[in-house]
């Protein structure tokens, strides 16, 4: 059987090569002994070539010039090689035009939003969600018409060229079907989808990938539809239930309901905020223990920030590290901070509450002040002689335990601030954390790293280091305990047992460049600091 191609030419019989001058071939491969020329056509002139149907598939045409172009993930600094994909905001076939978002990825440092650069026609999608892109390789397939007015990226080696099979050049009419779990589709099929983009944090796409929750499913109570992690837990509670009479019916209604009890503890105006997210199980009480050893083993990926802290505790084990603790009286800091709480709610300012930490934060730095070594850090490079860099900015590091794991923003400059000023920081650092919003610019640069573990519990600790800084303190829990007190009765020492609030701070070094006199002293004066808070004011700047 023969396929019938017209070319409007006003002419006999016409060659081979003339043909392949007005048409794009898809492969370079050889096609006269395949085209027979026949008469010219009786209306309008029009020559006809008769084509062999083997010759006419791997034969593609065009009126206008098309160029598929792979699109990079590139660069976004701070040293990342690797990327995880959140989530698409496109699909093969769809048409985009420059700067419209493609995808959401996530790093060890920030989430990032991917924008395109061209007009054009998406491809392929070269990963999935929650696969792992690598910096430099294409995500995407883009086709562009007339690729000499867009700047086109250099051509990788691999799919830069038109592939050399015929059939995977031409476009299909087939949509690739979508792959789902069959667990992830609710069991009452009367619900919709909500949207075809789902916006959610890393955190939250993690929770419904352990629970296999499509998350199209979920009904968001967040800003602008965002789903929350209560929202997919109480998705799973509701698919848990919906078997029960009389709960099908309500589902999709239930789904938007505002959340009251679903809802855990949160502590968000301490920078420790809340358990790590990621490291236990959503959902799951301890009544219902017996149900997870009957479940089956489960081998997943790191996440991002689980990649990042791998990597930096490990080199970390290269760090001789010696511990100190002690203890601190807090009743007089306790009685200032009641009296400046008091103050803030008649203000109705920018921080209407002081907590413990920017006191804590704010004496770390007076004392790194007297003691700069414990700022440095240690400059080893290959073949030249270890140096120490002491470093003017005092830009401490809180450990934050946000939903998407363990992260340690700083408060730049904190030698140049006052505790309000520190408060505000804190209370900005917190609400990005608990929404994913921490940039790179907040997790760069840190000098000096404090942990309030004690948010959550424990009262000694052993904090560990990080091979850019030489110090790192932990924090306990409050404690009130008993304590002695020397007290004068009628001219005379009494010691009596009195109760005092008791905190416990855990320091660790390196031992190559501390020693521990300088440890102790900085202790000290740390200690001095916070049990008599006027001294503290008095050396504000």
């Amino acid at each position: 059987m023969f396929a019938i191609l017209t070319v409007a030419k006003r002419a006999a019989p016409i060659a081979a090569s003339s043909v392949r001058a007005l048409t794009r071939v898809s492969a370079v491969r050889t096609y006269s002994s395949r085209i027979l020329p026949t008469a010219a056509g009786a209306s309008g002139g029009h020559s006809k070539l008769t084509v062999s149907s083997d010759a006419c598939r791997e034969l593609q045409t065009s009126a206008t010039l098309h160029s598929i172009i792979p699109y990079k993930l590139a660069d976004i600094g701070e040293g990342i090689t690797e990327c995880e994909i959140i989530q698409w905001y496109v699909k093969p076939g769809d048409k985009v035009s420059q700067f419209d978002k493609i995808c959401e990825v996530a790093s060890d440092k920030a989430t990032v939003e991917i924008t395109s650069r061209y007009d054009g026609v998406i491809r392929k999608l070269h990963y999935q969600d929650n696969d792992i892109a690598l910096v430099g390789k294409p995500i995407v397939d883009i086709e562009i018409d007339n690729p000499d007015t867009q700047s086109a990226e250099p051509a990788a080696d691999s799919g830069a060229e038109l592939t050399s099979n015929p059939a995977q050049s031409l476009p299909s009419n087939d949509t690739e079907p979508t792959v789902e779990l069959a667990d992830s589709v609710p069991k009452n099929f009367a619900v919709d989808r909500t949207s075809d983009v789902v916006y959610a944090t890393p955190a939250v796409r993690r929770v419904a990938r352990e629970n296999n929750v499509d998350l199209h499913y979920v009904a968001g109570s967040g800003k602008g539809g965002r789903i929350l992690k209560e929202d997919v837990l109480r998705f799973i509670e509701l698919q848990k239930s919906s078997t029960a009479p009389g709960v099908t019916a309500d589902l999709q209604k239930s789904s938007t309901a505002p959340v009251d009890k679903i809802r855990e503890p949160n502590t968000v105006d301490q920078p420790f905020v809340q358990a790590n997210a990621s490291s236990t199980a959503p959902g799951i009480s301890l009544s219902s223990a017996s149900a997870v050893i009957t479940g089956e083993d489960q081998l997943v990926s790191l996440s991002p920030i689980q990649r990042a802290m791998f990597k930096s505790m490990t080199d970390s084990l290269g760090i001789p590290h010696f511990r100190f603790k002690d203890e601190i009286e807090l009743d007089a800091l306790i009685q200032a901070r009641q009296r400046i709480n008091k103050y803030l709610a008649e203000q109705n300012g920018e921080v209407t509450k002081m907590t413990y930490m920017p006191f804590f934060v704010k004496a770390a730095s007076l004392a790194l002040t007297k003691y700069p070594i414990l700022n440095a850090r240690v400059v080893a490079e290959a073949g030249a002689p270890p140096k120490l860099q002491f470093r003017a900015s005092h830009n401490i590091g809180v450990a934050m335990d946000t939903p998407g794991g363990l992260i340690v923003p700083n408060i730049k400059n904190v030698q140049t601030k006052s505790l309000m000023d520190i408060a505000a920081e804190l209370g900005a650092l917190a609400q990005r954390g608990r929404s994913g919003a921490i940039g790179s610019a907040d997790l760069r640069g840190g000098t000096f790293t404090l942990s309030n573990v004690g948010m959550i519990g424990g009262t000694y600790l052993s904090p560990v280091l990080v091979d850019s800084e030489v110090c790192i303190g932990a924090i306990g829990k409050v404690q009130r305990l008993p304590r002695f007190e020397t007290v004068e009765i009628d001219s005379r020492p009494v010691e009596r047992v009195v109760p005092r609030h008791i905190l416990v701070t855990s320091w660790s070094a390196d031992h190559r460049v501390v020693d521990g006199a300088t440890m102790a002293r900085f202790a000290v004066l740390y200690k001095k600091l916070l049990e008599h808070p006027e001294i503290m004011l008095a050396n504000m700047k």
